[in-house]
């Protein structure tokens, strides 16, 4: 402490004096003063900061002092006691003689004032570190804002204005730009298709009988509705089941709906504005005048007795959605618009003295069209069909048809209503009703307090904040510019047509049907590629983003973009991961390996822990090799299941392996736990029954329990049965024969997971006919037809065997559905967290809507519910809104754990270091869920909702223990986390999330 003192008061601007300042004496007097001498360098510091002479006696013994801890220790007050013990010797007191002057005496505070002084001067500091960075992270948020406010508001305008630019640019050089393929179409139509839209908005002023669209084609300027339509209309075809066209109903209502978004985005932003400008203090004159100025316009329009337009003006009412007929008849104008305005002009491969070859790139017909693809009976539709010229490089620049809207910079707005929250313009709604009236209003009428800890589930899921894997999306990038066709990418190259032969052409022209059907499902799976690849390098230089999400009516939660999020394929999973980094820890390198162990699959996934444990270290030279040279080395990564997120995880172990330290290694990496085939699991906990609950892995095993593979044994058991018995008596032995060898894992999977979802008869032998078609050893359709119908009667009736008590629940919630439907009622539930759920089907009426273009035939709800549809659905939605639940619980108890997380349906993901923390969490709430009543819960609801009828009782359960889930071994053991890390970690994780709220004032 001597030194700091002595370095400490030197730096000060001027002399400082102890508790009793230092006066200068009215009068010269003799007297003894004394001087506390510290050190040599004390005292000539202080000799060059004072301007008064002090005395030491050099030949003093230095005082010895205690040591003072430094002050920026937080424990430094509790020494203070202890630093006052100091000894001073009295042969360091100077006297002052007869005679000498009596001069201003310096006289040093003990130590424990300094360090008071500097325990004061520290916390001053700190909080203004604290403030400064407050103020920085305040500013970088209101930029991200800013953007991202741009991003959802401006989007079309800056497209128009790219057009527009590229159209002075190209009049003034007498030159075309050199564009990718698609912009270059784009421009060639834009012009044209702007005047042609303005020159409808003037007619549509002019005219006496304006069109049922008039009152809306005016509401976006000309530029931005022209590059809505194409844009549109590309995107449309870029995903149509038929080669290349598009249903004109559909089409139109997505052009119409579209226009409808952006006019509400600028009524919303208008709105915002014109709020802001109120709440400046200094526009009280400014508010008075606008008053006024409102009060002239009503009485104008009560004297012209305009009062429609006077309730409008005085209630200010919100903004009022559409209706599929306007959209319907306002994007049919426009279509029609594009037709008369787009055309195409093929290469020059004509003579110079020939007209130029110029044909419209679009055109309205009517066309046999199947329902829903792979249908046979087919109706006529009207379609818009494109120039094949307009499709050719289409796939290859799917990039340029990005949809303007990114994943969110900002975190999300707080759920708090039907449509608030989510964006921050772009409307927005917590559930996805697809048109429902009857569920909307469920939704609408519902307390905020009800939905409490649903908002906040969604809020959870919001602020997980993700960010771009650069070197997995550099491997992407490599392999799909060398012509994919690797790690799950599609093929870039059209399969060959066959050749006409000369003779019977009835097995060419099946042949040329099936590379034509396959070439258009390509062309299909490259543009989404290219689109989800176009969003991840717009977002890969992004410190991170944001997904906000909504429900599905059975409370389900989803992000709400559409191409680039977890919830999708292996190539965006591969290419996502958290934003925030978390160092690996002991328990984090153990999971990191299994779970590249469960991305690899291939029947390593179920393997008991150690033995995947075993196979990781097993291929550690290829698991290097795979993340140093991922491209042109072994490739083993290619031959996982998941190969893109198999390689992220490959590129993070060796990482760790190959530091000093691999447990402070930072791993950004989501670690999945997902479900055993998960609708089994909640059908088990609500049967209660033993059996059900270990097969599908709800209580702790040697190895994890394959229900897959227990099927697959039953029904290669079954088959072997029938298959020695007498074809003559029996017709399923030559079958049982043919599919003896062909029954394994993959076979049956399917059916077995979607049996507990209600899947039919005749949807599991579609299902297995697809696998048998995969594995190409029947080749004659109508043995392979026969052979899926024996194949899923064998696999149902296994199913029947081992799953009685969940087939039993099924039941009785298909007969309580039954009793509803056939009153004329759709089926009315609320989930554990409180969501009200209602059924949406209903018997679809046709309403016709005249248009430009055609008569449409539109589908609208109707009065009358599909009873069918209504007891079919029943059961597996029951289950799907169980699952939403406990994904949602487990979301709200991982953020006061302050673990990070995202959920995919039954996958639960987090960071490596928190896998056993959250694995605790999971089995807590799934063991809470259904410890509830569910079932009888469900029962007095029904008998509440529907007093009315009568229904049947509950099933018989049985007496499975549901604390068992809870002895996981493996779960617990692995727990190395103590309570006061898991603590720290919720402390460290409010606080952030208190700095982020901070800012968020202006949401």
């Amino acid at each position: 402490m001597t030194a700091a003192a002595a370095s400490f008061f030197p730096a000060l601007q001027a002399p400082i004096y102890g508790g009793n300042a230092w006066r200068k004496p009215a009068t010269r007097c003799n007297c003894e003063r004394k001087t506390y001498s510290t050190s040599n360098s004390l005292s000539n510091s202080l000799r060059s900061s004072v301007s008064f002479p002090i005395n030491f006696d050099s030949s003093a013994q230095p005082l010895r002092l205690q040591p003072l801890p430094d002050s920026v220790q937080e424990n430094f007050t509790e020494t203070l006691d202890g630093s006052m013990n100091l000894q001073v010797p009295m042969s360091g007191i100077h006297h002052i003689t007869q005679g000498e002057p009596c001069q201003r005496i310096f006289i040093r505070d003990p130590p424990w004032i300094g360090s008071l002084f500097l325990k004061g001067l520290y916390k001053s500091v700190e909080k203004e570190v604290k403030l400064e960075f407050k103020e920085i992270g305040k500013r970088k948020y209101n930029l991200l804002r800013r953007r991202q406010i741009k991003a959802e508001t401006e989007a079309w305008e800056k497209m128009a204005e790219e057009y527009k630019e590229l159209e002075r640019e190209m009049c003034e050089k007498k030159l075309a730009p050199n564009l990718p393929y698609v912009k270059t179409l784009f421009l060639g139509w834009f012009e044209p298709l702007k005047q042609a839209i303005e020159k409808e908005q003037k007619k549509q002023q002019t005219k006496k009988q304006k069109a049922a669209f008039a009152p809306h084609i005016e509401l976006l300027s000309a530029d931005k509705m022209a590059v809505i339509v194409m844009y549109k209309m590309m995107g449309l075809l870029m995903v149509a089941q038929q080669d290349g066209c598009v249903q004109v109903v559909q089409a139109a209502v997505q052009i119409g709906g579209a226009i409808e978004q952006e006019v509400r985005i600028q009524s919303l932003l208008e709105k915002a504005r014109s709020n802001q400008r109120t709440k400046v203090p200094g526009d009280a004159q400014c508010s008075s005048k606008e008053k006024e100025v409102l009060r002239k316009r009503v009485n104008g329009l009560i004297r012209r007795r305009r009062l429609k337009e006077v309730q409008k003006l005085l209630k200010k009412e919100e903004f009022k959605a559409w209706g599929r007929d306007t959209q319907a008849k306002l994007g049919s104008c426009l279509i029609q618009l594009l037709i008369e305005s787009a055309f195409v002009q093929p290469p020059v491969s004509q003579s110079p003295d020939s007209p130029p070859d110029i044909r419209p790139a679009f055109w309205h017909s009517f066309k046999p069209v199947a329902k829903t693809p792979g249908q046979k009976l087919v109706k006529k539709y009207g379609v818009i069909e494109c120039d094949p010229i307009v499709l050719a490089g289409l796939d290859r620049t799917a990039k340029q048809m990005l949809i303007p809207y990114i994943p969110m910079l900002v975190p999300p707005k707080r759920w708090k209503g039907y449509d608030k929250g989510g964006h921050l313009f772009l409307p927005s709604y917590v559930m996805r009703t697809h048109g429902s009236s009857r569920q909307q209003d469920a939704m609408k009428n519902i307390s905020g307090k009800q939905m409490q800890k649903v908002f906040e589930a969604l809020d959870m899921l919001g602020s997980t904040k993700w960010r771009v894997n650069r070197r997995v999306l550099s491997v992407m990038e490599s392999i799909w510019s060398q012509g994919g066709n690797a790690a799950g990418l599609v093929d870039r190259k059209d399969v060959p047509i066959p050749d006409k032969p000369l003779g019977d052409l009835t097995k060419w022209k099946r042949s040329m049907w099936k590379a034509k059907k396959i070439n258009q499902e390509l062309h299909s799976q490259r543009c989404d590629v290219e689109l989800k690849l176009s969003v991840a390098r717009k977002m890969k230089d992004e410190e991170g983003f944001y997904y906000p999400h909504n429900l599905d009516f059975r409370g389900r939660a989803y992000p709400m973009h559409p191409h680039l999020n977890h919830l999708s394929s292996d190539l965006c999973r591969g290419v996502l991961e958290f934003a925030e980094g978390r160092p690996l820890g002991k328990s984090g390198l153990h999971w990191l390996k299994i779970h590249l162990a469960n991305l690899y699959a291939g029947g390593v996934e179920k393997l008991s822990y150690d033995r995947r444990l075993a196979f990781v270290d097993d291929h550690l030279d290829s698991i290097f090799d795979s993340a140093s040279n991922p491209v042109h080395g072994d490739r083993w990564w290619l031959a996982a299941e998941d190969p893109f997120q198999c390689l992220a995880a490959c590129i993070n172990l060796s990482e760790a392996l190959r530091s000093s330290s691999p447990h402070t290694v930072i791993s950004h990496l989501p670690i999945h736990q997902d479900g055993s085939c998960n609708g089994l699991q909640h059908y088990a906990a609500l049967g209660r029954d033993t059996f059900e609950a270990a097969a599908v892995n709800l209580v702790a095993g040697d190895k994890p329990a394959d229900v897959y593979s227990e099927i697959a044994a039953r029904v290669h058991n079954i088959m072997i049965r029938d298959g020695s018995q007498d074809p003559t008596t029996n017709p399923n032995a030559l079958l049982a024969k043919i599919l003896i060898d062909q029954v394994d894992r993959k076979l049956v999977k399917q059916t077995v997971m979607t049996s507990v979802y209600g899947v039919t008869f005749v949807g599991a032998r579609e299902q297995i006919k697809k696998r048998l078609g995969e594995k190409g050893l029947i080749s004659d359709d109508r043995l392979l037809f026969q052979a899926a119908c024996y194949a899923a009667k064998v696999t149902l009736a296994a199913l029947g065997e081992i799953f009685g008590a969940a087939r039993g629940i099924m039941s009785w919630l298909g007969d309580c559905a039954k009793v509803i439907a056939a009153d004329n009622q759709p089926v009315r539930w609320t989930t554990p967290l409180g969501l009200p759920v209602v059924q949406p089907y209903y018997r679809s009426e046709r309403h016709l809507v005249r248009t430009s273009l055609q008569v449409l035939a539109l589908q609208r709800e109707g009065n009358s519910v599909d009873v069918r549809k209504q007891r079919t659905a029943f059961p597996p939605n029951f289950v799907h809104s169980l699952d939403g639940s406990h994904m949602m619980l487990t979301a709200l108890a991982c953020r006061d754990a302050g673990l990070r997380f995202a959920g995919v349906h039954d996958s639960f993901w987090t960071h490596a270091c928190d896998v056993d923390q959250m694995n605790l969490i999971l089995r807590e709430k799934f063991v809470e869920l259904y410890s509830m009543p569910v079932l009888d819960t469900l029962l007095e609801e029904f008998e509440t909702t529907y007093p009315g009828l009568t229904f049947p009782p509950l099933p018989e359960r049985g007496d499975f223990d549901l604390r068992e889930i809870l002895m996981d071994t493996h779960a617990n053991n692995e727990l190395t986390a103590s309570s006061s890390e898991i603590e720290t970690r919720a402390a460290i994780f409010r606080l952030a999330s208190d700095f982020e709220s901070s800012f968020s004032c202006c949401r």
